[in-house]
């Protein structure tokens, strides 16, 4: 299979970008796409870790500061935008790095899922329904009659991802489970994906240092004007690790001590979903202990290299 792009994945503190910023500084022809769900907003910089100016002077990259984050901004908005920039790279003759740890946005762009829209009115229909007793399994069993596979795919007390299936099937006409075999598929791809392996002691200790770091840098004056702006934060930005912890502190006079602290137990425990999340994937190449990441990192990209000069399919490399 010839390789159209390379994907480096790990948790949030595992290194990744400054990796992709060594290996990509030493080529010519390399530009970083973000893979965030995050760092698509503009003015959230410091607690997405977003790359500095200097950095993106120095190596073009791609899919940040998208929109305002009084916006709601989707899966499906990111893989459309993904794919923009993917097309544009390759048309320019420079080979892609995908850089990030929001699983299901790296696999829409990876694996180019069918992705549903999303139906407001009969989703807030569906919450009100889950609400009242036993609501939940009442909707699992309508599920069970208009898309008994998607209803088999989940249990009768999984309430989001039964309000989902139900919203996508009511709104769209067509049933959930058309849309793709689901997330547990790991079907092949023209991505290569290398993975950082999670050392959790060493990624607590960052994502502590950090925290404080950015608090030093500015961080709460930043949380400050971006919920003073008109329309202040979308739901969607005010779910953002640091800012959603910050913003009591802004809004509702938490001391800070407190909601730095629990900014920093929620990043550890979001990165133990990333690291649960990324090591079902069979398909990724994790860097082995007693290996050289960069070396690995700039064998995989070598094929893509190889690819695109050629014009004909590189041979897939035990990297």
């Amino acid at each position: 299979m010839t390789r159209s792009a390379v994907a480096l994945v790990g948790t949030t503190a595992s290194g990744k970008s400054s990796l992709a910023m060594s290996v990509a500084t030493r080529a010519t022809d390399i530009e970083l796409v973000c893979v965030d769900s995050m760092t698509v907003y503009r003015g959230m910089d410091t607690a997405t870790a977003k790359p500095s100016r200097a950095a993106r002077a120095a190596v073009p990259h791609h899919l940040l500061d998208l929109v305002d984050p009084t916006a709601e901004f989707t899966v499906r908005d990111f893989q459309v935008a993904a794919r923009e920039a993917r097309a544009d790279i390759a048309r320019r003759g420079r080979r892609a790095l995908l850089v990030g740890g929001t699983g299901l946005y790296l696999r829409a762009v990876v694996d180019d899922l069918d992705i549903p829209a999303r139906y407001p009115e009969v989703a807030e229909a569906l919450e009100r329904d889950a609400s009242r007793p036993g609501g939940v399994e009442a909707l699992h069993a309508r599920l069970a009659v208009l898309d008994p596979l998607a209803a088999s795919r989940t249990t009768d007390s999984n309430r989001r991802r039964i309000v989902r299936a139900l919203e996508v099937t009511l709104g769209s006409g067509r049933p959930f489970s058309s849309y793709g075999p689901g997330l547990g598929v790991y079907a092949p791809t023209d991505v290569a994906l290398v993975g950082l392996p999670f050392v959790a002691e060493e990624v607590d200790r960052r994502i502590e240092s950090r925290f404080a770091r950015w608090v030093e840098q500015g961080l709460v004056e930043e949380v400050r004007g971006l919920a003073a702006r008109p329309g202040g934060l979308s739901r969607t930005a005010r779910q953002a690790l640091g800012y959603k912890e910050l913003l009591a502190h802004v809004e509702g006079g938490v001391p800070l001590e407190a909601c730095v602290a629990e900014a920093v137990r929620r990043t550890r425990a979001f990165a133990r979903r990333q690291w649960s999340w990324f090591r079902r994937d069979p398909r990724i190449r994790w860097v082995r202990d007693d290996e050289d990441v960069e070396e690995v990192l700039a064998c995989a990209l070598d094929a893509v290299r190889v690819a695109g000069r050629t014009g004909g399919a590189a041979p897939v490399r035990d990297w």
